[in-house]
């Protein structure tokens, strides 16, 4: 018998002791047995935007939480349990808390629900798809989809700087001055401009810089070329660059002066 296979056995057999007498020093040493499983989850989430340490947080409660609720006599393996309940903690996490202005859990839900319509019906159509049709994809009211598009608007974004481990973030994209994006001010600015794009614009956008998907992924996601992609990023990019460039030449920021 390997040694992998006897602490599987002994960690199943502290989780029956667990399930019968609650004990708090056998439930610290399964949390500790378990907690590279957290920080390894969490680690998935990093391109985000959130600090690692708080992500390792959140991860550790979801792994008290399977710890607690696992049944030992269900037959699942309790790694199987935790990774599904670590993750639901932590794709909680992200929409609970990625919102700047609280919007009720049905349009947040539908909100998400609308990125992917929109990339589905874009590459069925041929072109963005209308209100009208969202809402039939969706199931929902044409006033429920402007809802939702609209609070969309108050989701809190990664840094526009952020990008995936190979690629620049946007900033460097939209050049120098534009790494200010990040302060509310900039935000403000780039708001209006980003309701101007297509609604597929938008979600390659959304892709890239706010989940942090390669170019080769939001392709496979949306169904077109990486090729084709690029070049929706760069009339995307452009667009937004040049939209902004009268508030850039303006603002107290970019004389470099303090306000």
């Amino acid at each position: 018998m390997s040694v992998e296979v006897r602490d599987r056995d002994a960690l199943r057999a502290m989780f029956v002791q667990f399930a019968a007498d609650r004990g708090e020093s056998l439930r610290a040493a399964l949390i500790e047995a378990h907690i590279g499983l957290a920080e390894h989850l969490a680690r998935r989430f990093t391109h985000r935007g959130e600090p690692y340490d708080d992500l390792v947080q959140v991860s550790s409660l979801g792994l008290i939480k399977a710890v607690d609720r696992f049944d030992p006599e269900r037959g699942v393996e309790f790694t199987t349990y935790a990774t599904k309940t670590i993750l639901g903690e932590l794709k909680r996490h992200f929409r609970d808390k990625g919102w700047a202005i609280r919007a009720p859990r049905r349009v947040q839900e539908l909100y998400l629900h609308l990125g992917q319509a929109i990339g589905q019906l874009s590459q069925e159509l041929g072109r963005s798809p209308t209100i009208r049709e969202l809402a039939t994809e969706t199931g929902a009211s044409e006033d429920d989809v402007i809802e939702a598009l609209e609070a969309g608007q108050a989701y809190r974004s990664a840094s526009l700087d952020s990008a995936g481990p190979d690629e620049e973030g946007l900033g460097a994209r939209l050049g120098v001055d534009d790494e200010r994006f990040g302060d509310a001010e900039w935000r403000a600015v780039l708001l209006p401009h980003l309701e101007t794009l297509a609604p597929r614009d938008r979600e390659i956008l959304r892709l890239r810089f706010v989940e942090g998907l390669t170019q080769s992924e939001i392709a496979s996601r949306i169904g077109i070329s990486q090729m084709h992609v690029s070049r929706l990023l760069t009339r995307s990019l452009t667009a937004l660059r040049e939209a902004c460039a009268p508030a850039v030449e303006g603002s107290h920021l970019a004389s470099g002066t303090d306000g």
